[in-house]
């Protein structure tokens, strides 16, 4: 019997229906259900998300760690990650408990600050968040300067999250399956400082300027995660753990980008 774990936020209530029909469908075809509130205690063998790529991403930590494949039901706006919309949702599931579906690893961003460590999908950004001014953030790349942005913040993106935030800041757009990282600043002062594509097996160091009193917000995956002061240093670099995405649908990544940016320009 196997074993699926349903994940939605609580706030989206059609996904939270969803998540109920899910759970209803899975069962009757012979399959166990795992809910989220269960999932560090039960294991499984799948995990269904049902939501936008905020819940894809909060997910994928989970799906990461546990080493199983993550399918992803578009209930937001966007789903730049998602798979599936739900009015194709059983088909899915009956795709997910016969096996008839490929895998896509992503790779994930180890990221540590002090003597903790996160994980990240899409990125790791240093903002300014509700400081009044511009931070000053210095960037090394294999112990090598990199840059010296004074700007709104900067950002360290996975190929995945080259549509997410770093994609709003100006940065490309890059396929999955390039091996590389990308550096880009969020509204810099200075016309120069442009995005950069690193080698994905590099160790990026994003440092505050200790010439200055400032405070910065570390996130992760679009999660506020610390609050950082001058002197304060955070290194980034490719993490050993993937996320395993399902692919049903066989629409490449372009096209599925092409499509989306045409929903999000009405």
């Amino acid at each position: 019997m196997l074993r699926i774990g349903l994940s939605a936020p609580s706030e989206n209530r059609q996904a939270v229906e969803a998540c109920d029909r899910a759970a209803r469908w899975l069962t009757a075809h012979g399959a166990a259900v795992v809910r989220e509130r269960d999932f560090a205690n039960q294991p499984m063998d799948a995990l269904v998300a049902m939501g936008g790529d905020g819940t894809m991403l909060r997910c994928a930590k989970t799906a990461a760690s546990l080493d199983v494949p993550m399918l992803g039901v578009n209930m937001g706006h966007m789903g730049f990650l998602t798979e599936v919309e739900a009015d194709d949702l059983e088909e899915a599931l009956d795709r997910l408990l016969s096996g008839e579906y490929a895998e896509e690893a992503r790779v994930m961003l180890c990221v540590t600050w002090g003597d903790r460590r996160f994980l990240a999908l899409n990125d790791v950004v240093l903002t300014r968040g509700a400081y009044p001014r511009l931070i000053r953030v210095q960037a090394q790349v294999d112990g090598g300067w990199a840059g010296d942005y004074r700007a709104d913040g900067l950002l360290v993106a996975t190929p995945t999250g080259s549509t997410g935030y770093s994609l709003s800041a100006g940065g490309p757009i890059i396929a999955p399956a390039v091996d590389c990282m990308l550096i880009t600043p969020i509204c810099p002062h200075s016309l120069q400082h442009r995005p950069q594509v690193v080698a994905g097996d590099a160790r990026v160091t994003l440092s505050l300027s200790t010439a200055e009193s400032i405070r910065a917000s570390l996130q992760i995956d679009g999660q506020h995660c610390a609050e950082l002061r001058e002197g304060d240093s955070v290194s980034v670099r490719k993490a050993e753990t993937r996320v395993r995405l399902v692919r049903i649908r066989p629409d490449g990544f372009f096209d599925v980008v092409h499509q989306k940016l045409i929903e999000w320009s009405r």
